[in-house]
Order: structure tokens, then C-alpha cells, then sequence
């Protein structure tokens, strides 16, 4: 599906896309973080009442599914954006992060 898709193209295509509209001046790292707590709250928003039964079936709805969709690309896409104003590698980070849980969180045999 997004094989031919990396973060690092996807960064540059946010930065152009920001650029040709002269935004970049509005994409602080503390605006960056505003706007993606405000898109990561708009899809809470969605799942807010639903039972738990409701939301894992939220893709299934027509009209639920491409909201969910939308926001979560918001969300990345701030987050990819933020990445890239303070030059943090995304991919990299998690993956320490997995490795700092793995020693925090052992599997209990």
C-alpha cells in the first residue's frame, strides 16, 4: 500500500507544501505541538462515547472510517512536521523507545 513511501519524503513534501504557502514563520515548535494536541483531540472526538465494541469496529462505518482516517493523518503529519523543526529522526526515536520499554518491561515468564 505505501511501499514507495518513506518519512523523509513525506517530511519534504510537508515542508514544500508549507513553504509555497509562506508558512513555515507559523511552524514553531510550539505552535507545531498546539496544533497536533488540537488534530489528536479531534480524534478523540470520535471515539469518545463509543463502547469499546463501537470502536474497534470504527473503520467498518462509511462515514466513521474516513474521519478517523483524516485525523490521523493530521496527527502524523504534525508530528512529522514538529520531528523535523527540532531534527529529531522519528523512525529512530521509537525505536529506542521500544528497546528502553523492552529493558523496562521485561516479559514475565
Amino acid at each position: 500500500m505505501t511501499d514507495h513511501l518513506d518519512v523523509a519524503e513525506l517530511q519534504r513534501r510537508l515542508a514544500d507544501f508549507a513553504a509555497a504557502r509562506n508558512w513555515q514563520q507559523y511552524h514553531t515548535p510550539k505552535n507545531l505541538v498546539a496544533a497536533l494536541s488540537v488534530e489528536a483531540s479531534e480524534l478523540v472526538e470520535i471515539f469518545q462515547w463509543l463502547t469499546p465494541e463501537e470502536s474497534a469496529r470504527v473503520m467498518a462505518d462509511p462515514e466513521t472510517a474516513p474521519r478517523v482516517t483524516d485525523e490521523v493523518a493530521d496527527v502524523l503529519a504534525y508530528l512529522l512536521q514538529l520531528c523535523e523543526v527540532l531534527g529529531i529522526d522519528p523512525l529512530a526515536a521509537l525505536d529506542a523507545k521500544i528497546d528502553r520499554n523492552e529493558r523496562r518491561f521485561p516479559v514475565q515468564e
